[in-house]
């Protein structure tokens, strides 16, 4: 029974230390230390620097937000006028197609209105000899031509003149007391022909020619076409300023009559057989 009062002051003692213990403060409790002026003017600047910071931030995220959302809706524009481009050709395919015509300016109709009308190839009649022959119109021609042969210079009054005949083969289609009949006329000058075989010099004779109201006098040089399908040629000389060529058209013009030739009622039967004359000839 004695040994009771030694536990009591034991347990006593070891209450009082542990509650010692829980008595001293520790150091996460501390009070914090307070910030002087110049400490507390670096926080604030440093929280300003902060927001300013992410403000910039927010603005460049908007503005690439902005740009992207401009370039959309200039697409979906352009989208938009593609499909209403579409869908107006879409609804032309289901229509009539519609012609357009360009009115000419008065000018060029005044000055077409002027000007004959050929084909490629036509009649002409030579009043001076007395007969119609087949012509080609080519443009690529600077002077025009006529079918001759026994070619002869001779001086009259003093001046150069040349004698010939036509030469023609037997298809070609000329009133016939004129086949074998020589023609005199004056030399208007010479011209200088370049071909395949070699260069000729040839003189160039003025005749009065009539193509349907056409009547006019016309520069020819003379030379031998009876190997050829058109004893006449006419070039751009005589075209020029005069005539407009339409080469889809032929014999647009009657064959003129002369006195021992057929009348131009049968003339078709004539045009049939034409071929057409391949040679070139380049004047210098």
């Amino acid at each position: 029974m004695r040994i009771r009062p030694l536990l009591l002051p034991a347990t006593f003692i070891s209450t009082s230390l542990l509650a010692g213990c829980a008595l001293q403060p520790s150091p996460a409790e501390e009070r914090p230390t307070p910030l002087d002026p110049q400490r507390f003017e670096q926080r604030i600047n440093t929280l300003e620097q902060n927001l300013l910071s992410r403000c910039e931030l927010g603005e460049l995220s908007v503005q690439d937000q902005n740009a992207k959302l401009h370039v959309m809706h200039r697409d979906v524009r352009e989208i938009g006028s593609l499909v209403r481009h579409l869908r107006a050709d879409v609804e032309q395919i289901t229509e009539a197609p519609q012609v357009i015509t360009t009115q000419c300016k008065q000018e060029d109709n005044d000055a077409l209105q002027n000007k004959e009308l050929l084909g490629n190839s036509e009649w002409i009649g030579l009043p001076d000899v007395g007969t119609y022959l087949k012509a080609r119109i080519d443009t690529g021609a600077n002077t025009s031509s006529l079918s001759a042969k026994d070619i002869t210079r001779f001086e009259r009054d003093g001046e150069n003149w040349v004698r010939f005949k036509l030469a023609l083969s037997e298809n070609d289609v000329v009133v016939d007391p004129v086949r074998d009949q020589w023609i005199e006329a004056p030399v208007q000058r010479r011209v200088r022909i370049v071909q395949a075989a070699g260069d000729e010099s040839r003189p160039v004779v003025s005749l009065l020619m009539t193509l349907g109201p056409i009547r006019e006098s016309v520069e020819f040089t003379l030379t031998d076409r009876s190997h050829m399908n058109f004893p006449v040629l006419l070039g751009r000389r005589f075209v020029m300023d005069i005539a407009i060529i339409d080469v889809s058209q032929r014999y647009i013009h009657p064959r003129p009559e002369f006195p021992g030739g057929a009348p131009s009622e049968q003339a078709d039967r004539d045009q049939a057989s034409d071929e057409t004359d391949e040679t070139v000839e380049t004047e210098q």
